[in-house]
């Protein structure tokens, strides 16, 4: 083999969003972010933690953002209905 070799590392991927609550801008990975796919666009969000006050953050998913979620390593949880209301269903996209 002729040349060097280049080891690389995976690069975690970083989301950007902003707290609805104390309106920090943070950065999450994947793993710190929930994705919900419902039947609809009411139904669709995501959702973290915020890492500086520490709320409960929901926000909507259209296709676009669901796209790069999923891209980005997050896992989605499909929602699903059934006679007599919702039923969360896990697994990836």
């Amino acid at each position: 083999m002729t040349g060097t070799e280049h080891d690389t590392m995976p690069t975690e991927v970083c989301f950007k969003a902003r707290c609805s609550e104390c309106d920090a801008r943070v950065e999450l990975t994947a793993d710190q972010l929930r994705l919900a796919v419902g039947a609809g666009p009411k139904s669709t969000f995501y959702s973290f933690t915020c890492p500086d006050c520490g709320e409960h953050v929901r926000r909507p998913a259209g296709a676009r953002i669901v796209e790069l979620l999923t891209d980005g390593g997050v896992q989605a949880m499909r929602l699903t209905l059934h006679q007599g209301g919702a039923r969360r269903q896990a697994g990836s996209r």
